[in-house]
């Protein structure tokens, strides 16, 4: 099969503007990685039009990944030219450009201040910002804050100028789809911050801004949001289907009881969105709290009958909007009991979404959020009980 970077017959590659939208950077990046460290295209019409080969864009990708991992610029262009294996075919690349004194991190690819956390259980995107005007040819920063970061015109999603690396980093590989890089900086971010403020720094603004792009471009990247949205997911999976030993850069597992019971994750019958959910049953796997997830749209009946089986500790309760939040569900499953007679246990019931907002539910505790949840669900002791709403 032909590789789809291969340009058609009687072209010399890939135009610049194709090869930005691609890889989801600027077309001025690429002109500035080519002046300042010599990731040029091979070919140049006339001298002046650049057309890129199959080879340059594996040495972009390179560039990419490896800015989004944190490593520099200068840095990340010699591994990135020298991890590429030229082709049989492939034209000598370009010589690159005198070295710079002291490389730093450039303005499109750099870290902006410490973000702001993102309220979790809020799904809507807000409104976009209205990005800042991009300077016409990004210049080698002195630092990593003393250029303010693209906010989202062009190829990239508008993340906002106030957002970390790892953030950049994301939203850039989610527009190339490359799910490799997304996997990575994943993982990364993780293993690094913990789940709870992996989604609250890295990962849900990048998502809002990805639903910002789309609904902003005419149906556009959705494909974006689509992929970014399963590799999240799967990356939560990783964190729930195994134990994380306890680290500096990790919350210590919480001291389980004995027995320990399980806390029910589920979803409100005809509730499909279940990512809030993978992220609260990731966060608790982490704490080395027992699970149990049932996923989208649980049946009332099938719902009791989990309660009788499983006999949690807790039962967390989704809704994302108010055709799926039923409090007529919330009272049953309070009201599910097991054990013998005359020691009968009930178990402790929070609702949780933006579903829930409005409603009165004084048999159930109501999250304020992902880190609300955690602190009501870990407490060493035996589970709070259900909370009058606020």
């Amino acid at each position: 099969m032909a590789d789809p970077l291969e340009p058609p017959p009687g072209q010399a590659g890939l135009s610049t503007g194709a090869v930005a939208r691609r890889l989801g950077v600027a077309p001025t990046t690429l002109r500035s990685w080519d002046r300042r460290y010599g990731l040029g295209p091979s070919v140049r019409e006339d001298g002046r039009h650049r057309r890129w080969s199959p080879r340059d864009i594996a040495v972009l990708e390179a560039m990419c990944r490896l800015t989004a991992s944190g490593v520099p610029p200068a840095e990340a262009a010699r591994r990135a030219r020298t991890d590429a294996s030229p082709g049989p075919s492939s034209p000598a690349p370009a010589q690159p450009a005198p070295a710079e004194p002291a490389p730093s991190d450039e303005a499109a690819p750099s870290a902006g201040p410490a973000p702001a956390p993102a309220p979790p259980d809020e799904a809507a995107p807000p409104a976009e910002p209205a990005p800042p005007a991009e300077p016409a040819e990004p210049e080698e920063s002195a630092g990593p804050q003393s250029v303010p970061a693209r906010a989202g015109g062009g190829n990239t999603l508008p993340v906002g100028s106030s957002v970390s690396r790892e953030c950049r980093g994301l939203a850039r590989a989610a527009v190339r789809l490359d799910a490799p890089a997304l996997d990575d900086l994943l993982d990364r971010a993780i293993a690094a911050h913990g789940v709870a403020g992996a989604w609250e720094e890295v990962i849900m603004p990048t998502l809002r801004a990805a639903g910002r792009k789309w609904v902003t471009s005419g149906e556009r990247y959705v494909e974006v949001e689509h992929l970014l949205s399963w590799h999240v997911s799967s990356a939560l999976r990783r964190v729930a289907a195994r134990p994380r030993p306890a680290s500096a850069a990790s919350p210590a597992p919480s001291e389980p009881s004995a027995p320990s019971a399980p806390v029910l994750l589920a979803c409100a019958p005809d509730e499909t969105h279940t990512l809030p959910l993978e992220v609260l049953a990731a966060a608790l796997a982490e704490h080395g709290v027992a699970i149990r997830m049932f996923g989208a749209s649980v049946p009332a009946g099938a719902m009791e009958e989990a309660v009788r089986r499983t006999g949690p500790s807790a039962v967390v309760l989704w809704s994302q909007t108010r055709r799926t939040a039923d409090p007529a569900l919330v009272r049953r499953v309070r009201a599910t009991a097991w054990g013998v007679r005359g020691a009968r246990v009930r178990p402790a019931v929070l609702v949780a979404g933006p579903g829930w907002r409005g409603l009165r539910l004084p048999d159930a505790a109501r999250p304020r959020g992902l880190r609300d949840a955690l602190d009501l669900l870990t407490a060493p002791a035996e589970p709070r009980p259900p909370g009058r709403p606020a």
